[in-house]
């Protein structure tokens, strides 16, 4: 009620307002000025008003039909008009939600009525012999054209509410809106099949709209679609308990649905059983708007890799994990998708999205989701290198590095599992050799060392030791030097994550220059001098100078 009244206000109660007010005082102005310059009293004008002369009230309730008429046909047009290009715009339901709105009724009502009532008193007005009146209704001809009134004063407030009415996040807010009462009221009834139908429409609609919105690069409309599904799947999780068994049940027209009908009775069977079909059907919308997004507006594909992410995080909040393996699956499909596409940069989007996600289980003790992720992460990096895509097995590796480091932080206790997959990823790949792209991963992995010696888990730190051990020295000293020599933690382009991956700050800095020490037969290119540096709090030296010798 708080959000309406506002709406309300601004949308008619004050226009309506203004024009009355400007109407009635410009009224009052010109009936004072023809009666000042009259020898008629100034008073007698607004007593017309009340007793009207009989010849001039039948005139003007004459006419009063074809004004009416008049503008409800202007009203229809403009209308028809802009209803119309917004239904092509964004999605067919638009004409049906504005149909269904109460207020267009009322407003066509009002015109309908007004003309019927004008045409009717006029037929009222009795005239004598002579011209004179036996019966003048001035109380229905009052009423009459206070609503002739009305009807004029209102054409602006009512165009003012369709526009509003249209604007394409209003219409996502509204379908979102239905879907959910839709599913809360049928969910619970003995009729559920209308509902379901119901629910998958609006679901379509919504990302309809996403979609024609990306071909119009309405850039925002896209992203409040693609919210708009999000939100809707987070809020289906709360009515989700009360709901009938029959809700559940993937079958008649559910089963023929575009998003099921492909699937394989037993995997549908499955669906149904794990009681995810509606959360299956947000997620392929997700996932057709994605694969449009690709390398066109990477954008919507960013938002949608994040809203998975919250929706899946919102799964293990409430102990929903067939929600959150069924997000799980299609951050797969997302990653997959963005490989075959060659697109690098919204893999490298989506990893960060994913790597996050991994991070929060791991926050709430559901670590072996993280371990699973992990593989995941591993795959799609070696599939990445396999396409000629070395950039993403790179990324994958700076983001296996944080989660190890994350599942330090946290003392989870699969921090081995996290560490084997990591010390494997660039194994398999070895043979085929894309130098700089397995130099990544083994940076990666260097970082994480120093990270290790910085808590004071001196084993693990050896383990990655042990990994590099058999290196080529000349590689290694190559791989130190870079990582002493970067001097910024901000990347030097924009990007969303805004960070260098390569970046070491001062205290891990001295902690690499103890975990190269280990090796033997490095050649010493450049002699750091750490002592001659001003101290850190803790009392070590605060940064790393490199002087060539």
């Amino acid at each position: 009620m708080s959000k309406s009244l506002p709406s309300t206000l601004r949308i008619w109660l004050i226009p309506f307002s203004v024009l009355l007010g400007v109407s009635a005082a410009l009224f009052v102005l010109t009936c004072l000025v023809d009666g000042s310059t009259t020898s008629a009293e100034p008073w007698r004008v607004f007593w017309l008003v009340i007793h009207p002369n009989p010849a001039a009230a039948a005139n003007t309730l004459g006419n009063a039909g074809e004004i009416v008429a008049a503008v409800l046909a202007i009203a229809l047009t403009v209308v028809a008009i802009i209803v119309e290009l917004a239904s092509n715009r964004y999605t067919h339901r638009v004409t049906e939600l504005f149909i269904a709105e109460p207020v267009n009724f009322f407003v066509m009502s009002l015109f309908v009525v007004t003309a019927v009532q004008g045409l009717w008193v006029t037929m009222t007005i009795d005239y004598s012999q002579g011209g004179t009146p036996s019966f003048m209704p001035y109380f229905s001809i009052g009423v009459t054209m206070a609503l002739l009134t009305v009807c004029l004063l209102i054409l602006l407030p009512y165009f003012n509410f369709v526009f509003s009415y249209l604007n394409p996040v209003q219409i996502v807010d509204r379908i979102s809106r239905h879907t959910l009462e839709v599913i809360a009221a049928a969910g619970t009834g003995e009729n559920t099949d209308v509902g379901k139908r119901d629910a998958s429409r609006g679901v379509e609609q919504l990302a309809d709209v996403a979609v024609n919105a990306m071909e119009h690069r309405d850039k925002g409309v896209s992203m409040a679609s693609v919210n708009a599904l999000k939100q809707l799947a987070i809020d289906y999780q709360r009515v989700r308990p009360g709901l009938s068994a029959a809700w559940f049940r993937v079958d008649g027209e559910l089963a023929q649905n575009p998003d099921f009908v492909s699937m394989d009775a037993q995997v549908l069977g499955e669906v149904a059983a794990r009681r995810i079909w509606f959360e299956m059907k947000v997620l392929r919308q997700y996932q057709m708007v994605y694969a449009e997004a690709l390398n066109h507006m990477r954008d919507i594909a960013y938002v949608i890799a994040i809203n998975t992410r919250l929706i899946a995080e919102e799964a293990a909040r409430q102990n929903q994990i067939e929600l959150l393996h069924l997000s799980m699956k299609f951050f797969n499909t997302y990653l997959r998708a963005a490989i075959n596409a060659k697109d690098v940069r919204t893999a490298y989007n989506v990893f960060n999205q994913y790597r996050l996600l991994a991070q929060s289980l791991l926050g709430w003790k559901r670590g072996a989701y993280s371990v699973e992720i992990a593989r995941y992460f591993k795959y799609y990096g070696l599939i990445s290198f396999s396409s000629n895509l070395p950039f993403i097995l790179e990324t994958v590796a700076y983001d296996l590095c944080t989660l190890n480091e994350t599942a330090l932080d946290c003392d989870s206790p699969v921090m081995d599992d996290l560490l084997r997959i990591f010390l494997r990823v660039d194994k398999e790949s070895e043979g085929e050799v894309q130098e700089a792209s397995l130099r990544g991963v083994r940076k990666a992995q260097v970082k994480l060392a120093t990270y290790y010696l910085l808590k004071g888990d001196i084993a693990r730190a050896r383990q990655v030791y042990e990994d590099m051990a058999g290196e080529d020295p000349m590689r290694l000293a190559s791989i130190r030097d870079e990582l002493f020599g970067v001097q910024s933690s901000e990347y030097w382009e924009i990007t969303d994550r805004g960070s260098n991956f390569d970046y070491l700050p001062k205290e891990r800095k001295l902690k690499l220059q103890e975990f190269f020490s280990w090796f033997t037969g490095l050649p010493v290119e450049r002699t750091v001098f750490v002592s001659q540096l001003p101290a850190a709090p803790g009392g070590e030296a605060a940064g790393i100078e490199f002087h060539d010798e």
